[in-house]
């Protein structure tokens, strides 16, 4: 719009001034060359904005359907978390209906992160008979973990 008025002003000018140094013709052929190359310049403008309409358009398919993708792989997540926690809640029910000394020998000859998260599922009485029937080394660590997962909760390090 902007170069249409430009030119406009421009031919006007040439029109208005230089019958002294053009002849007629001449300048109706400038004028003339002027409006194809404007004509020529608006047709390449609106193939440009018809161009990036479209690629607008592809591009918001394209993120709405990485955006239902997105929410598909969360809800997969959420699924295999939940049944992970299902899973988890249902192995510290087992621990907790095993007599306590039972529980321990099993629970000890598992790798420590396991048994802090256990023994933090367990009910506290459960959890402190089972400790109890533990060797005491074993226990220090576990208590360690178990303050560890403690603090972060208090000072979350992200």
């Amino acid at each position: 719009m902007k170069l249409l008025v430009f030119t406009t002003l421009i031919t006007f000018s040439l029109f208005c001034f230089s019958p002294y140094i053009y002849g007629e013709d001449d300048i109706l052929q400038v004028i003339k060359m002027k409006q194809k190359d404007l004509d020529k310049k608006e047709r390449e403008i609106q193939l440009e904005e018809e161009r990036l309409s479209l690629l607008r358009e592809e591009i918001e398919e394209k993120i709405k359907k990485y955006t239902r993708l997105l929410e598909e792989i969360k809800e997969i997540l959420d699924r295999i978390e939940a049944e992970k926690s299902e899973a988890l809640t249902h192995i510290v029910k087992t621990y907790e209906s095993m007599p306590p000394e039972d529980a321990a020998t099993r629970l000890s000859a598992l790798d420590e992160e396991m048994v802090v998260v256990i023994i933090r599922m367990m009910k506290p009485k459960k959890a402190a008979s089972v400790l109890a029937s533990m060797e005491p080394q074993k226990v220090v660590r576990i208590t360690r973990g178990l303050t560890q997962i403690e603090r972060e909760k208090i000072f979350p390090t992200r």
